[in-house]
């Protein structure tokens, strides 16, 4: 007789599975955490060893000099052996052999920082890598588990019929997880790191007090105030490249021409104009927001992709209607190519479609690339 099988077996497999692909993540994610401690403590290692090989080295010179000086005494008790005591020639000869021995100890000292930092380093670059490959595993598992869990729930949907838009949603998660990774390692390489030199810094305003007066203390005050500034400068960055909070307060205009200033002063060479003609008017956030993105987009990929020095934006207001023209001097690319296959250029599509507008460009290698965009919107809204 046929055993029967819980219609509910496969759900509780399929979520078993994505439970233990959770689980490998997480774990993943603790051998990265750990190397990256391991990584970092081992650097301020390198750099006490790199400290104490200079100062090896100096005290080793300063040896040699010594050694030499009196290797030169020595050679000349020597030759006029008889006109010293036998008092004064013993003294040369063990300060030579001190001076000697204390040369022979440091150069055995300097061997074993040398050793020693080779080993660090050799080290480190293994850490590095095992980092690399713990965020490159995190990252595609995360790619998998998003796609495989969004991907079951549209499971009764024709495949054929769908295929163009998994593979779109696929980019997208892909897209999501890089942008992941970059945030996280701007954060930790700007101000998580920033904010542990505060923290480093404060211990020792509080030792220079105590040692040497209220002064220098001062000084390091001023010192680590800058750095707290820096850090809120990156952070505000950070935030802004997520999203402009001018959008909001300030309108669609000029949060763009705050971007654009951004964009020359961090890309030294480039330079955009931005031109808006008519009456501009405040659009509900979705709009603003779609137009903004279209613009960075255009722009990212002008300078990343199509090498452009010049970018010029334009902005038409017209009635019931905002033209936007994006022109750059770049590479440009064959449409006939690059059209279907480029994850911006599908990005771009996919926003106008949302605020039911039109997309066309006009491009061809070595002549750069025009991006129109046509957003229609009801009048007072």
């Amino acid at each position: 007789m046929a055993k029967k099988i819980s219609v509910k077996a496969p759900d509780s497999i399929f979520n078993e599975m994505v439970a233990g692909i959770e689980r490998a993540k997480q774990d993943i994610f603790a051998i990265s955490e750990e190397s990256r401690q391991s990584y970092e403590e081992m650097k301020d290692e390198l750099e006490d060893v790199r400290l104490n090989i200079s100062r090896v080295i100096e005290a080793g010179d300063f040896l040699e000099d010594k050694t030499r000086a009196a290797r030169r005494r020595l050679a000349e008790v020597s030759q006029f052996f008889n006109s010293f005591t036998e008092s004064q020639v013993r003294q040369v000869y063990e300060q030579a052999n001190d001076l000697q021995v204390q040369l022979s100890l440091n150069r055995n000292e300097e061997k074993k920082y040398r050793q020693k930092r080779y080993k660090l380093q050799r080290r480190l670059q293994v850490l590095l890598q095992t980092i690399e490959r713990a965020e490159n595993l995190v990252n595609q598992i995360n790619v998998a588990s998003s796609y495989l869990t969004s991907d079951l729930e549209n499971g009764d949907e024709d495949i054929g019929k769908n295929k163009s838009s998994q593979e779109y949603s696929l980019r997208i998660i892909e897209a999501q997880e890089e942008e992941r990774k970059r945030l996280s390692r701007e954060i930790h390489d700007g101000p998580a790191q920033m904010m542990a030199n505060v923290l480093l810094r404060s211990d020792l305003i509080e030792r220079t007090y105590r040692e040497k007066g209220p002064e220098l203390a001062f000084q390091e005050i001023t010192s680590l105030k800058e750095m707290v500034r820096q850090a809120l400068t990156e952070v505000r960055r950070i935030i802004y490249d997520l999203r402009p909070m001018a959008l909001d307060d300030l309108g669609l205009v000029p949060t763009l021409k705050k971007y654009i200033d951004t964009i020359e002063e961090y890309n030294k060479g480039i330079k955009l104009k931005f031109h808006s003609n008519g009456k501009e008017v405040r659009l509900p956030n979705r709009y603003e927001t779609a137009i903004f993105r279209l613009i960075q987009e255009g722009i990212s990929n002008a300078i990343r992709h199509g090498k452009s020095t010049e970018i010029t934006i334009e902005m038409e207001w017209v009635k019931n209607q905002v033209k936007i023209i994006v022109t750059d001097n770049g590479t440009g690319f064959d449409q006939g190519i690059v059209k279907n296959q480029s994850f911006g250029l599908t990005g771009m599509k996919e926003r106008i479609e949302l605020v039911e507008g039109d997309f066309f460009i006009n491009s061809s290698p070595g002549n750069g690339t025009v991006l129109m965009f046509h957003i229609p919107f009801k009048e007072g809204i």
